[in-house]
């Protein structure tokens, strides 16, 4: 595996943190790659390993939640999505169902825990909404955090411009540290997205109506391509910003330190993980079972 792009800011919230770029990196086809990446590198950075800012993307998946792979219809809603040529799995991570491509980026940081009393998994949202907001400044678009209505992948930290939502913000949690996971949509519409997952969804809940899943609305969504001056190749222009705002913050000490504690696995031992995440968290519809 490359070891593309390290930096490590120092301020404003952002120490210790190393950046590595995966961003253009799609020699592995299987979407749960990158999350046992991060299972991987968050078990290390717990033992003392360097902070991370993992950027990445995949050219064509679906990733449900764990609610979501219970769903009743979640089997059928997967064999249908593979059929299309999308590559389904089911995430460790808080969230709901998101559609991946390559207008998608994913950011995800990692940290470890601070010390018992001190550990509020707001302050770490507020830690990734202050990056994509630093990261947009430029385009003097206003970034909202809360629950959008209609919006795929719902909680109280939707990150949304002008009321539609752009991205959305999940957890994981270890031992000893732990990720903030973040999806962008960058380019392309958000409408697409929206009607992806609504399509999931109407087939993952095999008709029932007294269960609980997300109802999304095909115009709760946006890209940044739709809601900003980024224009074309938007996906790229976040990725860049996202770094550049990074690198704004890295001293010569702080990089030196950050980058003595820097391990990346072996893509052996990433798919070996994915396999075991693969194993534990499969879809649990009743007609995985049947």
């Amino acid at each position: 595996m490359d070891k593309q792009e390290m930096t490590q800011p120092q301020k404003n919230g952002l120490s210790d943190l190393l950046l590595l770029d995966r961003s253009h990196e799609f020699t592995e086809q299987d979407v749960l790659y990158p999350f046992a990446l991060e299972e991987l590198l968050c078990k290390h950075v717990g033992e003392g390993g360097a902070p991370l800012c993992h950027l990445w993307r995949h050219p064509r998946a679906f990733v449900m939640g764990l609610r979501d792979s219970r769903l009743p219809g979640a089997a059928e809603a997967a064999r249908y999505l593979e059929a299309q040529g999308y590559n389904v799995a089911v995430r460790n991570s808080g969230g709901a169902a998101v559609p991946l491509d390559l207008g998608v980026v994913n950011v995800s940081l990692i940290w470890p825990k601070r010390r018992a009393g001190e550990i509020d998994f707001r302050d770490d949202f507020e830690r990734m909404f202050e990056l994509i907001r630093l990261a947009l400044q430029a385009t003097g678009c206003e970034v909202r955090k809360g629950e959008i209505e209609g919006a795929y992948c719902p909680g109280d930290y939707d990150l949304s411009i002008a009321g539609r939502k752009f991205c959305g913000i999940a957890q994981r949690r270890q031992a000893h540290a732990y990720v903030v996971q973040a999806f962008v949509i960058a380019g392309g519409t958000g409408a697409e997205k929206a009607r992806q997952a609504r399509e999931f969804y109407e087939r993952a809940s095999a008709g029932a109506e007294n269960i609980d899943y997300p109802r999304v609305t095909v115009d709760s969504m946006a890209s940044l391509e739709e809601l900003t001056d980024l224009g074309g190749g938007a996906a790229l222009k976040f990725i860049e910003a996202v770094k550049r705002v990074v690198r704004e913050r890295q001293t010569p000490e702080g990089l030196k330190r950050a980058t003595a504690g820097l391990w990346i696995p072996q893509a052996s031992q990433v798919r070996e993980m994915a396999s075991l995440l693969r194993e534990r968290y499969g879809i649990r519809g009743k007609e995985s079972h049947e």
